[in-house]
């Protein structure tokens, strides 16, 4: 459910409110993920001067999320008014209010064992419909009202990224490493390509002292019916899994490809990917790991 707001209203500046259990916690970590700066439990009467630092900072804080709920005690009773303040002095922001039925809510209290805020020594029950009551003028000054009920966490994430990630602007971060297998993989790795099978120049003298980045390397490794069968095969993957990723919302994506001492084929096949990448409009960096740690290129350093 969406409460109608003009287009000019929709910033960068969201107060998250809610029910208790009904996934705040949650849908902030997702907005983190997506680059905003996460403040909890603020007490409402400081809104409006975080609000104006936010504006002072010169653009070093632009995505802001202030949660506000009743944890807040009896400061909570200012928050309503602190709202109505910031419309007249026509302040930016996005309310978003996350919900849940009574049903669910209780049963996740009873799930992790906590107690409700707002009824501390009594039936979580209770505490729902107090809060329920406390906050129905919030609730109908909301943006945007996400109930949480039937949502899986994954659902819960595709509908924040929908509602919030189109604003901020970001691309997934692609990192392609090159590395040797006789170092150890990188242990953040998502993908991993193993290139081992892959003719190598290390038995060819001439190039044994040189990076797959040289070009005579590179056109020896490239020149072998294996490895533009695998080149075509590779690009088909990459290809089809970088809008899947980027459709979940992943931030972030490591991929990898080794070899024995990350000096030649995975070098080569971490420029190949890279620049597939970095053609496609990627925000992608590369890294070559193991390249120095080999004994042979401490005799010949070559560029890369």
């Amino acid at each position: 459910m969406e409460k109608e707001k003009s287009k000019e209203n929709c910033c960068e500046f969201i107060i998250v409110t809610g029910m208790s259990g009904s996934g705040k916690t949650q849908a902030c970590r997702y907005l983190e993920d997506i680059g905003y700066f996460v403040v909890d439990n603020l007490p409402p009467v400081f809104i409006p001067k975080f609000a104006e630092l936010c504006q002072q900072s010169g653009g070093s804080v632009s995505k802001v999320v202030l949660v506000v709920d009743t944890r807040s005690r009896e400061f909570f009773d200012t928050f309503i008014h602190v709202l109505e303040d910031m419309d007249r002095d026509n302040q930016q922001y996005v309310l978003l209010f996350m919900d849940a039925s009574d049903a669910a809510i209780i049963r996740r209290y009873k799930e992790t064992r906590r107690r409700h805020p707002m009824a501390p020594s009594s039936r979580i029950s209770e505490g729902v419909a107090k809060e329920r009551e406390r906050l129905v003028q919030v609730r109908n000054k909301a943006t945007y009202i996400v109930d949480t009920s039937e949502l899986k966490k994954i659902d819960l994430k595709e509908k924040i990224l929908k509602l919030f990630a189109p604003r901020v602007g970001e691309k997934m971060n692609i990192n392609v490493i090159s590395f040797g297998f006789k170092f150890g993989m990188p242990l953040d790795a998502d993908l991993v390509f193993d290139v081992r099978f892959l003719p190598n120049p290390f038995y060819v003298e001439s190039m044994r002292h040189k990076s797959g980045s040289v070009p005579d390397v590179a056109a020896y490794i490239d020149q072998w019916p294996v490895t533009r069968e695998f080149k075509q095969h590779l690009d088909n993957l990459v290809n089809f899994l970088i809008p899947q990723y980027e459709k979940e919302g992943k931030a972030q994506l490591v991929i990898a490809a080794g070899c024995t001492g990350g000096m030649h084929r995975s070098v080569f096949i971490a420029n190949h990917i890279y620049q597939l990448l970095k053609d496609k409009g990627c925000q992608v960096k590369l890294e070559h790991r193991d390249l120095m740690k080999n004994e042979v290129w401490e005799h010949v350093r070559e560029e890369v």
